[in-house]
Parts: C-alpha cells; sequence; structure tokens
C-alpha cells in the first residue's frame, strides 16, 4: 500500500512542513481494457486539461472547520474536470467513491488502516479516503489538502487507464533488484504531476497570491524522502514533477515511466 505522511498545520501564506501525498493499496479494481490501456502512455496525445472554475470554499469559517465540504467541493472538481477530459479523448471514466472519517478506524476499504497514514486511495474498492482530522487538513487554510486530493485522485486514474496494473507488474519484477522502490516512486511522482496538472487547470479560479503557491512548492518540497525509506521520492523530484504538471496542464508530460532515474530517485 502507498502512504501518505502528515504535515503540521499552517497558515494561508506560511507553510513550516507538511508530509506527502498518499499511496494506493494494491486491490482488484481492474483497470478497462483495450487499445488505451495497453497503450504506454495513455495519455499520450489527449492534449491539455481544460481550463475549468473551481473557487474554493473555506477549510474554516468562523473558527469551525469546514473540511468535509471543502473535499467534497475538490472532489466534484475533479470528476467534472477529468470526465471532460476523458470523454473527449474517447477514454472510459467513472467517478471514485469517497468515504470521509472523523478518525482513523481500524480497518478501511477491507484492509487495516495503513499506520501514519493521511488521505489515500483504495484500490481494491476505487475509493478515495480523507480522514477529517490530522495536520494534513486540521488548522489548514493553505492549498496543501488542495493538493493531496488531487494526488490521490491521480491514483483513481492510473487505475483507469491501466497505469497502476502495470506499475504492480513492474514492482513484482524489481523485487529482487537493486532499487525495489523505484516503480513506487515512478507510480507516486506521476501522481504528484497529474496533481500539478489539475491545480494547473483552476489556478485562475483559486484566488490564491504567488505567496500561497510559493507554500505549496515548499510543502511538496518538504515532503519528499529522507534517510531510508524511499517511496516517493526526493524534495527536488517531488516539486519537478508537481510543476511539470502545473505548467504544462497536459497529463501526457507525467510519464515518469521512462524518465532517467535521477529524476525519479
Amino acid at each position: 500500500m502507498l502512504r501518505d505522511r502528515a504535515s503540521p498545520p499552517a497558515s494561508r501564506r506560511t507553510l513550516r512542513a507538511a508530509g506527502g501525498a498518499g499511496r494506493a493499496h494494491p486491490g482488484r479494481h481492474r483497470p478497462p481494457s483495450g487499445t488505451a490501456a495497453a497503450a504506454a502512455d495513455p495519455f499520450r496525445g489527449t492534449g491539455r486539461l481544460a481550463v475549468t472554475s473551481c473557487p474554493e470554499p473555506p477549510l474554516i469559517d468562523g473558527g469551525v472547520p469546514r473540511s468535509r465540504e471543502y473535499l467534497t467541493a475538490a472532489v466534484a472538481c475533479l470528476n467534472r474536470s477529468w470526465s471532460a477530459h476523458f470523454a473527449r479523448a474517447g477514454l472510459t471514466f467513472r467517478k471514485p467513491a469517497v468515504r470521509f472519517y472523523e478518525e482513523p478506524e481500524r480497518r478501511v476499504c477491507g484492509v487495516r488502516w495503513p499506520s501514519g497514514a493521511a488521505a489515500f486511495y483504495c484500490t481494491n474498492r476505487a475509493t478515495l479516503v480523507f480522514p477529517l482530522t490530522g495536520a494534513w487538513i486540521e488548522g489548514r487554510t493553505d492549498l496543501y489538502p488542495l493538493k493531496v486530493a488531487a494526488h490521490e485522485y491521480g491514483h483513481h486514474l492510473q487505475s483507469l487507464t491501466g497505469i497502476r496494473e502495470r506499475a504492480e507488474a513492474r514492482a513484482r519484477a524489481a523485487r529482487n533488484g537493486r532499487d525495489p522502490a523505484e516503480p513506487g516512486r515512478r507510480y507516486e511522482l506521476q501522481a504528484d504531476c497529474l496533481a500539478g496538472v489539475f491545480l494547473g487547470s483552476v489556478r485562475r479560479s483559486l484566488a490564491r497570491s504567488a505567496a500561497d503557491w510559493e507554500a505549496l512548492s515548499e510543502a511538496i518540497r518538504a515532503s519528499g524522502d529522507d534517510g531510508e525509506h524511499r517511496t516517493h521520492g526526493s524534495p527536488a523530484n517531488r516539486v519537478r514533477w508537481f510543476e511539470r504538471g502545473y505548467r504544462s496542464v497536459s497529463p501526457a508530460a507525467c510519464d515518469t515511466w521512462p524518465a532517467p532515474r535521477a529524476e525519479v530517485s
């Protein structure tokens, strides 16, 4: 399973530290078959994600957390943007299920709740899981929760297009190699990039300052791997792939699989 590390709260303009975005649980949810699933990059030639409006509701209103309302609005925007893109590209689209939890529970999606997880995606049930508590979202007014939601949604897109299935095959093949975690990092960095594509497509409607975007870049950098657990990518590479998606607004720019190893370290 792919985890999300939590991050401490931050103001709208300043982010002291932040965690990584979520990883997916292996499961039985099967991606569509056919040409799109078999292609090396199912997003190739699909063009840019259309610019859409996605105003953010407040995460905190009058001192009262509005996390559920915020995330519900974010997922609605993600559904609207990506369903339209898939339709134009001739790809099969299905909305993910969404589950909210006030606190982590012992089991979710038929498996144990991943230790240390914040938001994550259950591939076995095509479900976005959002705890409404924890440092990843409590007390925040910055862009980090939207980025995490878009990253987890990226894992749903990877499942729909067959990318996740191929990533799992690569992970099995690499199990005894010199860097068995590399396929997982490519998978996670692609989701970072897809999150950037979405945020780039709605940026004009977010009413955010340059300082807010700089703070998000610093949050992503702070979420990079350190020490021996190299699961999501280095600080520089997490920023690199997010910004690649943000600037291009094209999911085809997010193909991490042929990238040099240095770019997915």
